[in-house]
C-alpha cells in the first residue's frame, strides 16, 4: 500500500503543473490568470497543496479539517475576485475530478488494488466536502464582485440549469429556495427596440425590491420569474404565487412601457429547465395587454397551442381575426365578453359602454365574420380568434 502513496508523492510537482496547464489550455479565464507570473505560482502552488493534502490524509484514513476546508475555500473566493465566472468555475471542478481519477491509475501498480480502492473511497466523501467548501468561497467572492441583479439572475441560472450552487447563492442573497415553482415568462411586445442592457438591469433591481423571487433576462423581450409554489402540479396553478407572478408582469409592463403577456406552468424545483419550454409555449399564444389581466396557463390556452401547430388552421384564424379587425373595437369587445362569460351586462360594465352598444358589436362580428358570438360555434371558434389576433396583433 505505501508504493501507491510513495509514487505519488513523487509525482505531486509534476501532476500539480500539469493540472495548471490543463486548466490553462481548456479554460480562456485561467489563460489570463497563468499570464501573470505571480498567479500562475500561486495555481501550482495550491494544486500542489492539494495534492499534498491527499496523500497525507488519505494515507492516515483522516478527513478534511476546519483548516484544509478554509484555505479550499479561500481560494475559491479569490478565482470569483479575479473575475473567473460560475461556468468556469464548474469546469474547473470537473477537470480537477478527471485529473486526480487519472493520476490515481497511472501511480497504480498492479498489485495495488487495495489501496487504489483505499484512495478512491476517501476520495469520494472528501472530494465533495472540497468542492461544497471551494463553491462556498466562490460565491462569497462573486457576491463582491457582482452587482445585486446580476447575482439574482446567477442564482435563477442556477436554478433552471440545476446547478448545485444554486443553494449557496439562494442563502447569501436571502432568497429561500423551494420545493415547488410557478416558471412565468412575461413576454414584451416585439416592434419597439428592445429595451438596452442598463434598463433590464434596472427593472431586475426593481422587481427583486418588489418581490424578491428569482427572475432572468433569458432574450432581450423575455423574462423568467421563478416565483415559489405550494404546488408542482401543472394542471392547478396556485391562486398566490399566480398572483405574485402578475404583480411582477404589470410592474414590468409598466416600467417598459410596451404591452406584456404571460405564460405559466408550475413544477419541482428539479424539473425547471423542462417546465421553462412549456411556459414559453404557453407566453408566445398568450394574449399581449398593456396591462396584464392574468397569467395564462396550459388549461387557458390549449386551444391556441393545438391550432398554432396545424398552419392551415392558423392561417384560417387569422383571416376571421382580420375580419374582426375591420370593426371598430369588435375584438376589445369579445374579449370582454368570453372572459366574463358572455355576461353582457359585465362586459358593458368592464368597456364602460350601454349594454345595447355591446348588442350591436356582437351583431356587427356575426355580419362580418357569418357566425354567431353567442353560439357554441362561436365560443369555439371566435374566442380562439380573438386570443390568436391578441397575442400577436
Amino acid at each position: 500500500m505505501g508504493d501507491l502513496f510513495k509514487v505519488l508523492r513523487n509525482r505531486m510537482s509534476a501532476n500539480a503543473r500539469r493540472a495548471v496547464e490543463v486548466y490553462t489550455r481548456e479554460l480562456p479565464e485561467y489563460r489570463v490568470l497563468a499570464a501573470d507570473a505571480r498567479t500562475q505560482t500561486e495555481l501550482v502552488e495550491f494544486a500542489l497543496l492539494l495534492r499534498r493534502r491527499t496523500i497525507e490524509l488519505a494515507e492516515e484514513g483522516r478527513p478534511l479539517d476546519n483548516d484544509d476546508l478554509a484555505r479550499i475555500a479561500s481560494a475559491g473566493h479569490d478565482r470569483a475576485l479575479a473575475g473567473v465566472s460560475l461556468a468556469s468555475h464548474h469546469h474547473v471542478l470537473g477537470l480537477h475530478s478527471t485529473l486526480a481519477v487519472q493520476e490515481l491509475h497511472e501511480a497504480a501498480g498492479p498489485s495495488e488494488t487495495d489501496a487504489l480502492m483505499r484512495m478512491l473511497g476517501w476520495l469520494g466523501p472528501q472530494g465533495i466536502a472540497a468542492k461544497d467548501a471551494y463553491t462556498r468561497g466562490f460565491v462569497d467572492g462573486q457576491r463582491q464582485m457582482l452587482a445585486p441583479p446580476a447575482r439574482v439572475q446567477q442564482l435563477t441560472a442556477a436554478l433552471l440549469a440545476g446547478d448545485p450552487a444554486a443553494a449557496e447563492l439562494a442563502r447569501l442573497l436571502g432568497m429561500p429556495l423551494a420545493a415547488h415553482y410557478l416558471v412565468a415568462v412575461v413576454r414584451i411586445e416585439g416592434r419597439s427596440p428592445e429595451p438596452p442592457p442598463e434598463l433590464r438591469e434596472k427593472i431586475i433591481g426593481v422587481l427583486a425590491d418588489h418581490d424578491r423571487v428569482p427572475m432572468r433576462w433569458c432574450e432581450p423581450l423575455e423574462l423568467v420569474l421563478l416565483v415559489p409554489s405550494v404546488s408542482g402540479d401543472s394542471a392547478h396553478v396556485p391562486a398566490r404565487a399566480r398572483r405574485r407572478a402578475l404583480a411582477l408582469a404589470r410592474t414590468l409592463a409598466d416600467a417598459v412601457g410596451r404591452p406584456c403577456a404571460v405564460g405559466a406552468s408550475t413544477t419541482s424545483r428539479h424539473a425547471l429547465a423542462d417546465t421553462l419550454t412549456v411556459a414559453r409555449q404557453i407566453c408566445r399564444v398568450a394574449p399581449l395587454r398593456a396591462t396584464p389581466l392574468d397569467v395564462s396557463t396550459l388549461e387557458d390556452v390549449f386551444v391556441e397551442l393545438s391550432t398554432g401547430r396545424l398552419p392551415h388552421v392558423d392561417r384560417w384564424l387569422h383571416r376571421v381575426a382580420q375580419q374582426l379587425s375591420s370593426g371598430p373595437d369588435l375584438v376589445a369587445t369579445l374579449d370582454s365578453y368570453y372572459r366574463h362569460d358572455m355576461n353582457r351586462m359585465a362586459t358593458a360594465a368592464h368597456l364602460h359602454i350601454h349594454p345595447r352598444t355591446v348588442d350591436y358589436r356582437l351583431r356587427r362580428a356575426r355580419e362580418l365574420t357569418g357566425i354567431a358570438p353567442t353560439t357554441t360555434r362561436g365560443v369555439r371558434v371566435l374566442s380562439t380568434a380573438v386570443a390568436r389576433l391578441l397575442a400577436d396583433p
